[in-house]
């Protein structure tokens, strides 16, 4: 595991998935259709549990300016600064489950709570796997 920190907060356009893990991929579809000229932007997937035995999921990437989420009629979402410990899932398309068994490692670890939001990065054929630490 490594320590990853977000020195600002990262203000975001999401989209949130019907459902959890089959709505993921219509929700990144969602959001690259929402969301014109993703490129050069950080993309994103962030969850937590819903407190009813499955997950919130939302697809997100980063805003190019203050209120542009709310302008092109997606959700804004602000992920919080401070640091994450993490695990990076390389060629994950090639593996998806792996992602399930890295949050699984990292909300093991000692003194993360069960209950705290995952977040992805996803950067070329990897991505970061991060869960917040106090």
């Amino acid at each position: 595991m490594k320590t990853y920190t977000f020195p600002r907060e990262i203000r975001l356009c999401c989209v949130t998935a019907d459902s959890f893990p089959q709505g993921v991929a219509m929700a990144f579809q969602q959001l690259h259709s929402t969301v014109p000229d993703p490129v050069g932007r950080r993309l994103f997937g962030l969850s937590w549990p819903d407190g009813k035995g499955s997950m919130v999921y939302k697809a997100a990437v980063e805003e190019r300016f203050a209120g542009e989420a709310e302008k092109l009629g997606a959700e804004p979402y602000t992920l919080q600064k401070g640091e994450y410990i993490g695990l990076e899932v390389q060629n994950f398309m090639e593996d998806i489950p792996s992602i399930g068994r890295a949050f699984k490692q990292l909300v093991d670890a000692p003194g993360v709570d069960p209950g705290t939001m995952g977040v992805e990065e996803y950067v070329g054929a990897s991505v970061l796997c991060m869960v917040p630490i106090k």
